[in-house]
């Protein structure tokens, strides 16, 4: 099997790993087809040809190749700073010894495995690179002679790309379970981001999901030496001059988990243990598993809890903020902000000229940047209507009802009340 068909066989279900991709709030998540289009928009026999084109005379890349740029399969990677890289995201290899119930790559499925030798990878996608076709590698890897072995070999790779093709851009490297602490050492001083994802909420959950997985000792425990790592050592040794951050992930509605055990530990990992942000997969069965017939996860429950994580992490909210129903869930009708907002601010409604941060952010239709506008127009005179919020950025009508003007209140914006449609919103765009 040449290098093409081993990325083609290994690329198919990728879209399990939504980390960083530009879309991961707003798409519904699953399972990907790896014979329809890819999310580049090109099917497999174009990807073919493409990488043909980047591998053939000795790799240089084909002068038609520019017109394929983002092929192969590669995703859109969300930057800080609103940045979107062409990200290619592969396993070292699909083989697994583990049986986790609901993973294409599970150790009894019957299907077709790829494995690439760190070398070979390395030199891959050095080609890809150079070829301007991908800008970023995301790189995990089925467990195959044990967590620490396979480890060795990821890190293999990332080394052989940084030392010897000089490979200076984005790498996302997976740890896996049952890594030792001084491969976590070593991770975060050749990558710009480490994971290990937490799959479940906790033990009893995970038990479920992934029987062979054990939570405290082989998914937590990476994660809080990664946070002791970056508190205690020097970062002057690894690539970057600084340590990269640490995010992980978590299978939504695969056995039966509520919002309020996902977003307990959501919220203590991002507290705790500093991680950048939590990534939420909505399950999507996969034939040949154990299950195969449990229904799919409605894709606005990911939505909703991306919300929340969003919430917890930058507008001050607390897990006793949310606006939970009584089986554990978040609504799905309405985002949490709203929610919150209907039960604490419809009987007192916040003078938007003399509230402080803290209060301001937990307003609708007022993220980040407008309390700091606010803030700043404070300090030279009175907001005292609508279109003085609207001139700051402010999504004013959205922030109506729970709010005052210098002692007033703005006319409601009933529509805001007369429904329960569903509104794709997400605080990164509609506060």
């Amino acid at each position: 099997m040449d290098s093409l068909q081993k990325l083609e066989l290994l690329g198919g279900q990728m879209g399990l790993e939504p980390a960083e991709d530009a879309d991961a709030v707003a798409r519904p998540t699953g399972v990907a087809n790896p014979h329809t289009t890819a999310p580049c928009g090109h099917s497999p026999a174009e990807l073919h040809q493409a990488m043909e084109s980047i591998t053939k005379n000795n790799g240089d890349p084909a002068p038609a190749l520019e017109s394929k740029k983002h092929s192969l399969g590669v995703t859109y990677a969300a930057m800080p700073g609103g940045k979107r890289l062409p990200m290619l995201k592969t396993l070292l290899t699909s083989a697994c010894e583990r049986d986790c119930y609901y993973c294409p790559f599970r150790a009894r499925r019957n299907f077709r495995r790829a494995t690439f030798k760190p070398e070979e990878m390395a030199g891959v996608f050095a080609q890809m690179a150079r070829a301007n076709v991908a800008e970023g590698l995301f790189l995990s890897s089925g467990i195959a002679g044990g967590g620490v072995r396979t480890q060795d070999r990821l890190l293999d790779t990332v080394d052989i790309l940084r030392r010897k093709h000089e490979f200076k851009g984005y790498v996302h490297l997976k740890l896996m379970p049952g890594v030792e602490r001084d491969q976590v050492v070593r991770a975060m001083q050749i990558a710009n981001r480490v994971s290990i994802n937490l799959e479940a909420p906790n033990t009893e959950r995970l038990a479920k999901l992934a029987p062979h997985k054990i939570f405290l000792e082989e998914l937590l425990q990476p994660l809080k030496w990664a946070d002791e790592i970056r508190r205690t050592l020097p970062a002057h040794k690894t690539f970057a001059g600084r340590w990269p951050s640490t995010v992980t992930q978590f299978v939504v509605g695969g056995v039966g988990e509520n919002d309020v055990e996902i977003l307990t530990t959501t919220e203590y990992v991002t507290r705790q243990l500093r991680l950048q942000r939590v990534y939420f997969s909505a399950f999507s069965p996969v034939s040949d598993t154990p299950l195969e017939n449990h229904p799919k996860e409605n894709p606005w429950r990911e939505h909703r809890l991306y919300q929340a994580s969003f919430l917890m992490r930058d507008y001050g909210f607390t897990l006793e903020d949310m606006p939970f129903a009584g089986d554990g869930r978040l609504p799905l009708d309405v985002d949490p902000k709203l929610g919150w907002a209907r039960a604490n601010l419809m009987d007192t409604p916040i003078e938007v000229n003399r509230a402080d941060k803290q209060t301001l952010l937990k307003v609708p239709g007022i993220g980040p940047k407008g309390v700091e506008a606010i803030l700043n127009a404070r300090r030279k005179g009175t907001l005292s209507d609508l279109k003085d919020l609207r001139a700051l950025g402010v999504l004013a009508n959205r922030a109506a009802p729970f709010i005052l003007l210098n002692g007033k209140q703005p006319a409601r914006q009933m529509s805001l009340f007369g429904g329960s449609a569903i509104h794709y919103n997400h605080y990164k765009e509609s506060p």
